[in-house]
């Protein structure tokens, strides 16, 4: 009996055993090692999970990754651009800008190209007839007598230095011999061309950025006034260097169409497309840069005489080679495609390195048009009555481009292909003459009307009646409550109110080179008056009305309150240029930071 607890406690164990195994579920094991989880929503029946539920869930989520898996997964998947829409918007909005580039850029350079035009012709159309003017002012200056103080006006005196740099310039140019100076770039070697013409490049840059102010140098001494003291080594020296400067440049200019010359000329036209290859170097150098829209200005300027001394250089090389074949129609055809692939290189390297210019720099292409109004009113400042530079001296101060070497060249180079004999030789020569008159003045006209239009649509026609300011530039530094001259893009946003003869100037801007000088008769500044207060420049002149007895007097701590917070934003806020305030004395080699 005292057996039966302990047999009865064994079965007992054994029937627990028993159960347990008959309760035990087959993926117990698999819950246990943490290859599947069993989800709180499975159904459950009597205290027992669904197995068919938990073997569907093991098919969809199988334990253990394969390639199968892997596949249909990159296949099926799907993801949703509408997450990030600022992201994608901006970027196509770049895609869009880049197409637009061409077509933008493309209406900057054709109207650049005939501001160049426009100042090379002004050397061989008007320039001798304005030089005749004044020799004939000179000669009958003793019959009228002595009207004024001056001989001549500057601009006369300007006209006869400019005529006589050209005559003695092209009198040295006989003495170089085209032929030879050909014979000697061809005997040398293909990199050794390439490395040569590399040089001649930026040497013609640097020539170009020293120059103009050699001229202007030489146009101020010879047109000082006489009262002055005057600081410089006089009239005759700085001739001697501007006739120095200018043949120099015209030789430099012959070695670079020499050169282009001999790649044209090339049997296997190696050289040619080195030298074509050279322009794609350019945009190497150029995108990767950071760039503001000042420093695209420059370049763009750049970028427009650039094309047009290529062309001038592809004219050149043209006239010599018809010349060698006895003015043969036929070989203008064989000389056509390389002409073709030198202009076609250059505006792809253009549009591709400002594309990328302003695709890196997040400049819009709208600026483009912002480009032509300022060369636009360059060119309208230039006509007025009391304008400070001629226009041809603007166009080569902002493009860096000097008709006067390359005008001496040409004519060098014309004079030597075409041989003018006879009576109707001479008659043609006239009438050529005349066309090239007639294409200056219908070139003129065109320009002057579309620059009109221009100015027009960048809303800075006030800028040209701004009047001249008397203040001292130390004065002008000090200041800093004085107005400043809004931007074409402030000027559009602002409101516009018409300006009558009468009326005062909206505001004045002191460092802005779009005022132009008036003649001073009298030897200091008139006083000063006593003047309301300028209003600022982010609002439009309004007139000011009477004042009232029964305005309010809290308003003056208001415009006061107004006032010091507007000076507040303004310490805090970058300084931004506009482009009609670069200083148009700067030549387009320099960097503007």
């Amino acid at each position: 009996m005292a057996a039966l607890p302990g047999s009865e406690l064994s079965e007992e164990k054994e029937a627990e055993n028993e159960l347990r195994r008959r309760q035990r579920r087959p993926w117990d094991g698999l819950h246990k090692s943490g290859k599947i989880g069993i989800s709180a929503g499975l159904p459950e029946t009597l205290g027992v999970y669904d197995i068919g539920a938990v073997r569907r869930e093991q098919r969809e989520f199988p334990a253990d990754p394969s390639l199968a898996r892997f596949i249909c997964t990159e296949l099926t998947r799907g993801y949703f651009l509408e997450h990030n829409e600022a992201k994608y918007t901006e970027r196509r909005e770049k895609v869009y800008t880049c197409m637009r580039i061409p077509k933008e850029l493309e209406k900057l350079m054709i109207f650049g190209f005939f501001l160049c035009v426009d100042a090379f012709l002004y050397v061989f159309t008007l320039l001798p007839l304005r030089v005749l003017l004044a020799l004939l002012r000179l000669l009958t200056l003793p019959c009228c007598g002595f009207s004024g103080s001056r001989l001549l006006q500057p601009a006369q005196v300007c006209d006869v230095l400019k005529g006589l740099i050209l005559v003695l310039c092209f009198s040295m140019m006989h003495y170089v011999d085209y032929s030879m100076m050909y014979h000697l770039i061809r005997g040398q070697s293909v990199i050794k061309l390439y490395i040569i013409y590399n040089m001649l490049e930026v040497a013609d840059r640097l020539f170009s950025s020293f120059g103009q102010d050699i001229l202007d140098a030489l146009y101020w001494t010879a047109t000082e006034p006489k009262e002055r003291k005057r600081d410089s080594i006089g009239v005759i020296p700085h001739f001697l260097m501007a006739v120095f400067y200018v043949f120099l440049h015209s030789i430099l200019i012959m070695v670079q169409a020499s050169t282009l010359n001999v790649a044209f000329n090339s049997h296997n036209k190696s050289l040619l497309t080195i030298m074509m290859s050279n322009n794609f170097v350019e945009i190497k150098g150029s995108v990767f840069k950071k760039f503001e829209k000042n420093n695209l200005f420059q370049m763009s300027n750049s970028d427009i005489k650039e094309r047009f001394t290529s062309y001038v250089l592809l004219l050149i090389v043209c006239l010599r080679n018809m010349e060698q074949f006895s003015w043969n129609p036929d070989h203008l055809w064989v000389l056509f495609p390389d002409v073709f692939m030198v202009v076609t290189s250059e505006i792809a390297v253009d549009i591709i390195k400002h594309a990328f210019i302003t695709k890196f720099n997040d400049i819009t292409a709208d600026v483009y048009s912002e480009y032509r109004a300022s060369l636009a009113f360059d060119l309208v400042s230039s006509r007025q009555k009391n304008a400070c530079t001629d226009y041809s001296d603007s166009v080569a101060r902002r493009m860096g481009f000097i008709p006067l070497p390359l005008a001496v060249l040409l004519i060098r180079v014309v004079m030597s292909s075409v041989k003018v004999q006879g009576a109707l030789s001479y008659t043609c020569v006239f009438l050529f003459y005349l066309g090239l008159v007639t294409l200056k003045v219908l070139n003129s006209i065109v320009l002057l009307g579309k620059s009109c239009v221009y100015v027009k649509r960048a809303n800075m026609e006030d800028k040209l009646f701004e009047p001249p300011s008397t203040i001292p530039s130390s004065t002008k530094s000090s200041n800093t409550d004085q107005p400043t001259c809004p931007s074409p893009s402030d000027e559009a946003k602002a409101e516009q109110i018409p300006v009558t003869p009468g009326s005062p100037p909206s505001s004045s801007c002191s460092s802005s080179v779009t005022t132009q000088p008036t003649p001073r008769t009298d030897p200091l500044p008139p006083p000063p008056t006593d003047a309301p207060p300028a209003a600022p420049a982010s609002r439009p002149l309004t007139p000011t009305p009477a004042p009232e007895p029964e305005q309010p007097a809290a308003s003056a701590p208001k415009e006061e309150e107004g006032e010091a917070q507007a000076a507040s934003e303004l310490k805090h806020r970058t300084p931004k240029k506009d482009l009609l305030e670069i200083d148009r004395f700067t030549i387009c080699g320099n960097r503007i930071d």
